[in-house]
C-alpha cells in the first residue's frame, strides 16, 4: 500500500512538472529561466587585487565561479575621485572610453557594441563591450561600465565569454546593487 501511495505521488510530481512546462512554454504564469541550468543567484567573491598599483590605486576584485554564474564571470571595480566629466557625468561613449580602466588589460581596445545606460545605486552611467588586444594574450572581449557621483566615478571591468556578456551583466549590476558595495562606494565618494 505505502508502495502505491509513492508511485502515485510520483506520478503527481511528475504531472505537475509536465503541466508547469506547458505553462512556461506558452506564457502562463510561470517564468522561464534564461537558459536551463542558469544559477540562481551569483556569488561573487572577493579576491586580491591582480593588477600593479598605478595612480588610481587598487580597487576590489570579484571572481563568480562558473558553478554559480553559469560561467567565470571576473569583475574589477574601483572609485577614480575627480576623473569624471562634473557637466555631463558619464553620458557618452567617448566619457565611457576615457574613464574606463581597460588600459589594465592593454592600451589597444575597441568598441563592439554601443554603450548601454546603467544605473547603480543612485548613480547613473553607461556600459560597453570592447575588443581588447591584450600583449603576449589572445584578443577578448571585456565589458567597461563607469557610473558617477558628480565628478567622481566609479568604474567597472567585466571579464566573460562575449555570448555571456547578457546575463553576466545582469549578475554584476546586481551586486554592484547590494548594499555591500553601495556602502563601499558612498565612503569611497565621502558621502
Amino acid at each position: 500500500m505505502a508502495r502505491a501511495r509513492t508511485a502515485i505521488l510520483a506520478l503527481g510530481v511528475a504531472a505537475a512538472v509536465l503541466i508547469a512546462k506547458d505553462a512556461v512554454t506558452v506564457g502562463i504564469g510561470l517564468r522561464a529561466p534564461e537558459r536551463a541550468g542558469a544559477p540562481a543567484q551569483a556569488n561573487f567573491v572577493e579576491i586580491k587585487w591582480p593588477f600593479p598599483r598605478d595612480m588610481w590605486g587598487d580597487g576590489r576584485a570579484f571572481r563568480c565561479a562558473a558553478a554559480d554564474c553559469g560561467v567565470e564571470v571576473s569583475l574589477y571595480i574601483r572609485p577614480k575621485i575627480g576623473f569624471c566629466n562634473c557637466d555631463t557625468g558619464v553620458a557618452d561613449e567617448a566619457e565611457l572610453d576615457r574613464v574606463a580602466d581597460l588600459e589594465l588589460f592593454s592600451p589597444k581596445f575597441v568598441g563592439l557594441t554601443n554603450g548601454d545606460n546603467i544605473r547603480v545605486g543612485w548613480m547613473r552611467g553607461l556600459s560597453r563591450i570592447y575588443q581588447v588586444d591584450i600583449p603576449y594574450d589572445r584578443i577578448r572581449p571585456i565589458m567597461a561600465m563607469a557610473f558617477n557621483q558628480n565628478c567622481d566615478v566609479m568604474v567597472a571591468t567585466v571579464v566573460a565569454p562575449l555570448e555571456h556578456y547578457p546575463s553576466a551583466a545582469r549578475q554584476v549590476l546586481a551586486f554592484l546593487n547590494g548594499e555591500p558595495v553601495l556602502k563601499w562606494a558612498r565612503a569611497q565618494f565621502g558621502i
